[in-house]
């Protein structure tokens, strides 16, 4: 295996958040005169995100970013999905870029922006936007139950993207980062990992997916088991594990939350997929964990060993299945409103006044400074 990556650097570079921030944003609440537990889970999220921020009071979420790694996965040809192996993943990101995808919506919605990484989507790159395809690796990935999904060097690469990624978000003023996936048969691969790294067997991992019915959960289950065989033997190297029975985008994501955390950049994990990576990078860095926050449980049970593994607790259950990123997003009300309702002060009420008397808006550079 290329070791370009110093994995090992992680586990130093990732820093604990400012606990002194956290503990200050609590006095504080008490200092006020407020109830104990007014604002119940508000109040946690709020001295996570003081303590995430390094500052008290906490400063309200004001750049919040949905970010969504895609990529086909060589399993999906063995029918373990429902949504079509040939250009199914492709027509999903049409669908995040011209807006009509729900999470696309609600990141409009919720005034989140709205990023597409394609790492390994197997179309012709022409087919998106420069942006979009920057920081591609191939095209699909090999079937894990036979054949690596990447190669070394190709690993690497796609390891280092992500932390390209994870620099470009910081360098950019995002201030919370809404992560999730776009990609079919993601969520078996998902599970290799996750059940390889738990020491279980496949079909305490397997599930539905995309709502799969009883026959092909049997072949899923099957291939999980298969491709289980072959990570076992790897477990000891976090970047090899991720080239045999892992694919582009998860490399990419593991690389992303490492260097978010030494960033200092907060997560919110999405599905299935996000949270075998942040089990993955886990295993690379200790502390990582600690910017994270689980934005909601998905119903899939390699998920729920992880969270378990990662001792962290969703923020909602709203049986919200399909990926994209739209867990994660559903959360993001709750963190405004954690910071919105901790912070130093409150927002002046709206005085409506006529249209001539209305003062000049500024920049968003502007309203970024004054942040």
């Amino acid at each position: 295996m290329d070791k370009t990556v110093d994995l090992d650097a992680f586990s130093s570079l990732v820093e604990r958040p400012d606990d002194s921030a956290r503990r200050a944003a609590e006095e504080r609440w008490q200092e006020a005169g407020r109830p104990r537990g007014g604002l119940g889970k508000l109040e946690e999220l709020g001295s996570w995100l003081s303590s995430v921020q390094g500052r008290s009071p906490v400063r309200p979420v004001s750049a919040p970013k949905v970010l969504l790694f895609a990529a086909d996965h060589g399993v999906a040809t063995l029918g373990v999905s429902r949504l079509p192996a040939q250009g199914g993943t492709a027509a999903r990101v049409r669908a995040v870029l011209d807006g009509s995808a729900p999470v696309a919506r609600l990141a409009a919605r919720y005034g989140a922006g709205l990023r597409v990484v394609d790492v390994a989507v197997d179309a012709d790159p022409a087919d998106f936007p420069d942006e979009v395809v920057a920081h591609r690796i191939r095209r699909g990935s090999g079937r894990i139950d036979v054949e690596d999904a990447l190669t070394p060097e190709e690993t690497v690469r796609a390891f280092r993207a992500g932390m390209a990624v994870a620099d470009e978000e910081a360098d950019s003023g995002t201030d919370l980062v809404l992560l999730g996936d776009l990609g079919v048969g993601s969520t078996t691969v998902a599970a290799v990992l996750v059940g390889a790294l738990c020491g279980t067997d496949a079909a305490a991992v397997c599930g539905r997916g995309s709502g799969i019915d009883d026959r092909v959960w049997m072949v899923k289950c099957a291939t999980i088991r298969d491709s289980l065989r072959r990570a076992r033997p790897v477990l000891g190297d976090q970047l090899a594990l991720l080239g045999a029975t892992g694919g582009a985008d998860f490399a990419a994501i593991t690389g992303f939350l490492l260097q978010a955390a030494v960033r200092r950049l907060p997560v919110v994990l999405d599905g299935v997929v996000s949270s075998a990576c942040a089990l993955v990078a886990q295993r690379i860095a200790f502390r990582a964990p600690e910017w994270w926050r689980a934005g909601q449980s998905s119903g899939e049970p390699a998920q729920a060993k992880a969270y378990d593994r990662l001792t962290l607790t969703p923020l909602q259950d709203q049986e919200v299945t399909m990926g994209e990123g739209v867990g994660a997003v559903l959360a993001l009300p709750l963190l405004q409103a954690a910071g919105d309702a901790l912070a130093e002060e409150a927002p002046r009420p709206f005085v409506p006044s006529a249209p001539k008397e209305q003062p000049k808006l500024p920049s968003a550079a502007d309203l970024l400074r004054r942040l």
